[in-house]
């Protein structure tokens, strides 16, 4: 009669192991999930923000682009004309963010560093550990008492 019982209970916590295991898989599965649609909202938004940034300065670009050459002409000095350097690099960057392949080439550039120069992306002094966290916590807490 005890064999019975406990070949039943067994079965029973070897079933609920196993649902326990499929549940916190399945909970894992979720959370990574949620993760990525984050990061590819949270990526949307800055792309948006890329064009609409992009958009503005596009204007202010067109506008110091026309004032800085009437000037230039105007005044007979060239050296008028030359914020729009640095401004044209602004703008091509902006665009190349917003509309171009920037996002793909850093994509690209981050797998890269992933998988040939995996050391640049180690934590000084390894990585934190608990107990690291302690030692820092009981010099930190002005409460804590030694056993």
């Amino acid at each position: 009669m005890g064999f019975i019982f406990s070949k039943s209970v067994n079965e029973n916590l070897k079933s609920q192991q196993e649902f326990m295991l499929m549940n916190s898989r399945l909970q894992l599965e979720r959370q990574i999930l949620m993760q990525s649609q984050m990061r590819e909202r949270q990526m949307a938004m800055q792309i948006a923000w890329t064009r609409e940034f992009l958009k503005y300065f596009g204007i202010f670009f067109g506008l110091a682009a026309v004032g800085l050459t009437a000037g230039a002409i105007k005044k007979k000095k060239p050296g008028l004309f030359l914020p729009m350097v640095p401004l044209s690099f602004i703008l091509a960057y902006q665009y190349d963010m917003g509309y171009g392949t920037l996002l793909q080439r850093m994509k690209g550039e981050a797998e890269n560093i992933l998988d040939t120069e995996n050391t640049l992306l180690e934590m000084p002094k390894g990585a934190i550990t608990f107990e690291s966290l302690e030692k820092a916590r009981r010099a930190q807490s002005k409460f804590f008492i030694e056993k």
